[in-house]
């Protein structure tokens, strides 16, 4: 620690310099260290520690293996995924199961993250910016593979811990969560078989295991309690499956919002290529886009009093009145309902920060 008796002239010279000095502050100035504090000896000294890979001049190393080498045996991308995520190689039919689920996860047309990537492509930016935008657009609705996963880890634990049979858990699990977006269960498939082609593959490769078993009983409660027709779809097969294949909700999320992005950076070129970028304030709007006031005359700013309304409100029943009203003007955010919950809850993820 430092010593404040070795330069009390330093001390005195502070305690002249603005406000240090003032009674006011929750601190005396001048009674503060001067110096450096010494290293704490009864814990390691912070450095990055990592279990996934090193690398040094002469090669890269994952979880044990030489990535190199991994490369020259013939092994590919998505061995390595397994590698990374899971520190194995995996069987031949997981290999091809991955491979079935990222392909299929990669392209989706004009789907929201490729829309973002688009967008941002139109500011003439570069083509990382508008891949990251794309992945961002993977929120609670889109691509919630993290909040899906983790209510199943849930629910299979609870039928663990509480003796309940899988069509149990899914009934309680549906009962408890029949309106949530992330539920797996919607009506978005009922026209396409993709989905059930993903489980398909997966029982035909024998990869097939609890959570796809009881995700097909949450299938089949959820549908006894919809009032219309709905069916596995999409997030809940993709999930179900890579759960299945040993990645975590975390895991899942991380790959697929990946492997999207390479679909992202095929919209961002063909954007670029197809269309010129859009400058700041170049695009302009036809009033046949805009639905709100009709056009009115602005007044004179000493008239102001006469048409002028205060915001405030002095009775509750004031309040909810303003409120409703203020809920009609689209845009002004009265509409939304505020999430005062930890947004880690609202994702499924359970691990925020320190492990």
């Amino acid at each position: 620690m430092g010593n404040l008796t070795e330069k009390p002239e330093l001390n005195e010279k502070k305690g002249k310099i603005g406000n240090l000095g003032s009674p006011k502050n929750p601190f005396d100035y001048n009674q503060r260290e001067y110096g450096t504090v010494p290293l704490d000896t009864n814990r390691a000294p912070f450095q990055w520690v990592s279990e996934v890979a090193y690398k040094n001049v002469h090669r890269i190393v994952s979880r044990g293996y030489d990535t190199t080498e991994v490369m020259e045996e013939g092994y590919g991308v998505v061995d390595m995924l397994f590698i990374d995520y899971q520190a194995r190689i995996p069987l031949i039919e997981e290999e091809k199961m991955l491979n079935y689920v990222m392909i299929m996860a990669l392209e989706d047309g004009l789907s929201m993250p490729a829309v973002m990537s688009r967008m941002v492509a139109k500011s003439k930016t570069f083509l990382t910016q508008a891949a990251g935008a794309s992945i961002l657009a993977f929120g609670h609705a889109y691509g919630a593979y993290s909040a899906f996963g983790n209510r199943l880890e849930d629910y299979l634990a609870k039928a663990d811990t509480e003796g309940l049979t899988l069509e149990e858990a899914a009934e309680l699990l549906v009962k408890e969560n029949i309106a949530d977006e992330a539920l797996g269960v919607s009506n978005l498939m009922l026209q396409d078989p993709a989905a059930q082609r993903m489980i398909a593959r997966a029982e035909k490769l024998g990869v097939a295991g609890k959570y796809i078993d009881f995700t097909r009983e949450i299938v089949k409660a959820a549908q006894k309690l919809s009032d219309e027709p709905i069916d596995l779809d999409m997030l809940g097969a993709t999930g179900a499956t890579m759960l299945d294949l040993g990645f975590s909700p975390e895991a899942t999320w991380a790959i697929l919002a990946v492997t999207r992005a390479f679909a992202a950076g095929a919209h961002y070129i063909e954007e670029v290529e197809r269309s010129e970028p859009c400058r700041t304030g170049q695009t302009l709007t036809p009033k046949a886009f805009y639905d709100g006031p009709e056009d009115r005359p602005v007044p004179p700013l000493k008239d102001r009093n006469k048409i002028a309304e205060s915001g405030i409100c002095r009775t509750l029943d004031e309040w909810a009145t303003a409120r409703e009203e203020r809920k009609k003007i689209v845009g002004s955010g009265h509409s939304i309902i505020e999430e005062i919950e930890d947004p880690s809850k609202k994702s499924g993820i359970k691990k925020v920060g320190k492990l």
